[in-house]
């Protein structure tokens, strides 16, 4: 290869680098331009290669170029993603250990995209038997699902099912006692949520809220997913009870979509300080992001945070154990919605939901 045809190719490698990483910045609410914002891990790696190509095989204007354009696009994607790394500070932090009755206060949770067209129930049925959550919340199930799942419901007091076969059934089952249970289509019909109110053995009560929101495909508007979880963060910000939103929301850790949710709803991320804890695709490991997520009030403490082993699903299932305090203590809470970010987001809201359509990618699972 000439070093005329190796230029061509890094020039138009990092033209592609540049788009993937300054597109998603904007608010356009496409799968394109949001999809591609997935790829902030990627496009670091490929960006620091192309650098490292460029200063081996060039000299001259054309290496200072190729590098220069390597570091600014570098140096964005990191910030970027240095968030969900160890170098940043914890946004939810740990118990101090002064918590009182601990044990009374503590839930875990377990919630898991099964892929509705995987039919390893057994190993489903084996994670949850050895974690022992006391609060369950299961994506993409249909009604084979539920009945594959009927040897480990007898582990909950209470549950909530509402199976759909285009992907987009949930169920949730807890151990603690439920009440205000609310099973809605929040902005496109076919897409439900659940919500309730949990009492733990301490006697304090926390609202659950477990969510699946469309995914972003490229020849699609993203107004339902991003309006989702933009509805999701006002409903927790307004709600009178500590909120937990956890689910697969189609949607990455780091995006635009997701930080306004942040502003909107007041919630933390245990993964800021921590890591990226990947969960999709789980079978293709250089392909991997943050999909899944669980999003707490400040008055709780995060105890642990596992992605854990496959079960047969593109997703791996998150286990989180909180602590509900009665103070925000220690977390570092998140920056405030913008001016006029709350109008911006009911109007969106509105279109949304005015749109007459089926949801994204309904015959993708069937068997």
């Amino acid at each position: 290869m000439t070093l005329a045809i190796l230029g061509t190719i890094l020039w138009l490698l990092l033209i592609f680098v540049a788009l993937s990483t300054f597109l998603p910045m904007t608010k356009l609410p496409y799968g394109f331009v949001q999809g591609i914002g997935f790829f902030r891990l990627q496009t670091l790696v490929l960006t620091i290669l192309i650098a490292v190509v460029a200063i081996m095989s060039f000299e001259g204007a054309n290496r200072i170029w190729l590098v220069a354009l390597a570091v600014v696009l570098t140096l964005v994607n990191s910030i970027y993603i240095a968030k969900f790394t160890p170098i940043w500070r914890v946004q939810s932090h740990k118990p101090d250990g002064a918590i009182s009755d601990i044990d009374k206060r503590t839930v875990s949770i377990l919630a898991s995209n099964v892929k509705m067209s995987n039919r390893a129930y057994h190993r489903f049925n084996q994670m949850v038997r050895e974690e022992a959550p006391d609060i369950l919340i299961v994506v993409e199930v249909d009604q084979p699902w539920l009945d594959g799942i009927e040897e480990i419901k007898s582990l909950f007091a209470e549950k909530i099912e509402v199976p759909f076969d285009t992907g987009y059934g949930m169920a949730l089952y807890s151990r603690f006692p439920l009440g205000q249970v609310d099973v809605a289509e929040l902005v496109t019909e076919g897409v439900p949520s659940i919500r309730a109110a949990v009492q733990l053995p301490a006697g304090s009560w926390f609202r659950i809220f477990a969510v699946h929101p469309e995914p972003p495909v490229p020849n699609m508007d993203t107004k339902g997913r991003d309006s989702e979880i933009a509805l999701a963060g006002l409903k927790a910000q307004s709600d009178s009870l500590p909120v937990v939103i956890a689910g697969d929301l189609n949607d990455v850790a780091w995006s635009t979509t997701t930080r306004r949710f942040q502003r909107l709803s007041g919630l933390l991320d245990p993964r800021i300080g921590r890591g990226f804890y990947a969960t999709f695709h789980a079978m293709i490991p250089c392909f991997r992001w943050p999909l899944d997520h669980l999003f707490h009030d400040a008055k709780f403490r995060l105890l642990d945070m596992r992605r854990l082993a496959p079960i047969g699903s593109d997703h791996f299932p998150m286990f989180f154990s909180l602590a509900l305090t009665e103070s925000e203590g220690d977390n570092v809470l998140p920056e405030p919605p913008r001016n006029g970010e709350k109008e911006e987001v009911d109007e969106m809201i509105d279109d949304a939901k005015a749109e007459e359509r089926a949801p994204i990618g309904t015959e993708w699972e069937k068997d």
